[in-house]
Parts: structure tokens; sequence; C-alpha cells
């Protein structure tokens, strides 16, 4: 019914950026809280970054001012801006999202996932 579709991952040394991009489709009435989180090897799943439908935004302590997160309402989209990126830096990215279906019924969607790796 929705699907999130992630882009934007690859290969980087430190210091520089990458911007990652989510595009949610589907049977989608709206789209609540998007998220981005990221899990390295051998580690668990972590929060990066949130924004509200209004642009509230959060951000994990280890990527502030580093990490933009930003969001288009009308294209149900979410990205990633990352800059100076550290090797710590590197796992796959998710994307993830509330939506209000057609129906009405409120799913937790995950993409698929994009690799971020930095290099030092």
């Amino acid at each position: 019914q929705v699907q999130l579709v992630e882009s934007g991952g690859g290969l980087v040394q430190a210091g520089g950026s990458l911007r990652l991009s989510c595009a949610a489709s589907g049977s989608i009435f709206s789209v609540n809280t998007m998220a981005w989180y990221r899990q390295a090897p051998g580690k668990g799943r972590e929060l990066v970054a949130t924004i509200s439908r209004g642009g509230s935004t959060n951000y994990a302590d280890s990527v502030k001012g580093r990490f933009t997160i930003s969001r288009d309402n009308a294209k149900n989209m979410v990205s990633l801006q990352m800059n100076s990126l550290r090797p710590e830096d590197t796992s796959v990215y998710y994307c993830n999202a509330e939506v209000i279906t057609t129906a009405r019924v409120t799913l937790v969607t995950w993409g698929q996932g994009t690799q971020v790796t930095v290099s030092s």
C-alpha cells in the first residue's frame, strides 16, 4: 500500500557531504512524522533525526550541527543533508514515516536502506 524509497547513499571521504532523499508513494492520505535512522554493522538501529509535518526537528547529539533534515509535504519527501562526515557515520541509513492511508489506517513504514560509507 505504501512504499518508502531512499536514494543518495555512497562513498565519501571524511569531511565530505552527502544528501539522502526518501519518497513515500502509494495510497497516502497524509504523512506525519518522518525520520532517518541508521544501523552500523554489529550495532542496533539508532535514531538520527526526526521532522514533524509542521517542520519541527530533533537530532541525535552525535549529528547536531552537521546534519539537517527537511521535508516537502507536497511531494511526501524527506531529505537528510549530511556535512562534515566522519568515519563513525558509516552505516545503512533508513527512512521512516508514519503514514495515514486513504483508508485512514496509520502505518509506520520503513525504506529499504541506503549505504553510507565514510573513509578516513
